[in-house]
């Protein structure tokens, strides 16, 4: 990759990284691209030059977030044994509830939005991480792995709450 090549990329991820933190401060609909510009240390335009569109920044950095999640899972999916499967799943996620805060807060708004690309993003996000869960319980030959899958995710989002309201009794420990 030449040297501008990698500064774009990198300049992206910058822009990116800003919207993230911006939305789930604000929220989607009261951030303002030269809040996300202002953050990054960037002028307003040059967001532009990159995401044609807010809405196309939210789904990059929605994406982000659904590929942090997936690519975890499919790690611990590869290099774990079968008995300890659920008990890596559930560690990796509170690992990336802790780490990665902001991005939990923006899919949780973007659980609310209306807009069809956010919600087809949104439901392509968990598919995948159902499919995932699903699959790896499945071939590791964990008992229900429809009904564990689903109990997995259901106190997934559970997790998310308790994250967002700081009510840590609601976690399971």
């Amino acid at each position: 990759m030449a040297k501008n090549d990698t500064a774009s990329v990198n300049r992206r991820t910058e822009i990116i990284s800003a919207a993230i933190e911006v939305f789930a401060e604000t929220g989607y609909y009261r951030t303002t691209t030269a809040q996300v510009a202002q953050r990054a240390g960037i002028s307003q335009p040059y967001v532009f030059k990159f995401f044609a569109t807010k809405e196309a920044l939210m789904l990059a950095a929605l994406e982000v977030s659904w590929e942090r999640i997936t690519e975890a899972f499919s790690q611990v999916v590869a290099t774990t044994s079968p008995d300890q499967l659920e008990k890596e799943l559930i560690e990796t996620y509170e690992e990336i509830l802790a780490a990665h805060r902001q991005e939990t807060l923006l899919q949780m708004q973007a659980q609310t939005m209306q807009e069809e690309p956010i919600r087809a993003a949104m439901q392509s996000g968990l598919r995948e991480v159902r499919r995932i869960v699903l699959e790896a319980f499945q071939n590791n030959g964990l008992s229900n792995p429809e009904d564990r899958a689903l109990l997995f995710l259901a106190r997934g989002m559970l997790c998310n709450i308790s994250m967002a309201l700081d009510i840590p009794e609601l976690m399971n420990k």
